[in-house]
């Protein structure tokens, strides 16, 4: 499964908006508007790899970021050497 980060804005912020500060980052698979902690969000928000994940600057959303290393877990453990 694919996934990529997608921002949270300030309350007021708007991802139309360049530059608009982030509040955190959420996991989501890909294209998708609901975050793996259940947090619905813009469709027009910011989006990054998910490789980009803990790096991006903000915050990363820590219950995003148990379901999304639980399902990775859970990926390779399935895969064939």
């Amino acid at each position: 499964m694919r996934h990529e980060m997608r921002a949270e804005y300030e309350e007021g912020s708007s991802g139309r908006v360049a530059g608009a500060p982030v509040k955190s980052w959420h996991m989501v698979r890909e294209m998708g508007t609901a975050a793996m902690c259940g947090r619905e969000l813009a469709p027009d928000a910011q989006t990054l790899p998910a490789e980009e994940w803990g790096g991006a600057g903000a915050p990363c959303c820590r219950a995003c970021d148990a379901v999304y290393l639980r399902e990775c877990d859970a990926v390779y453990l399935h895969e064939v050497p």
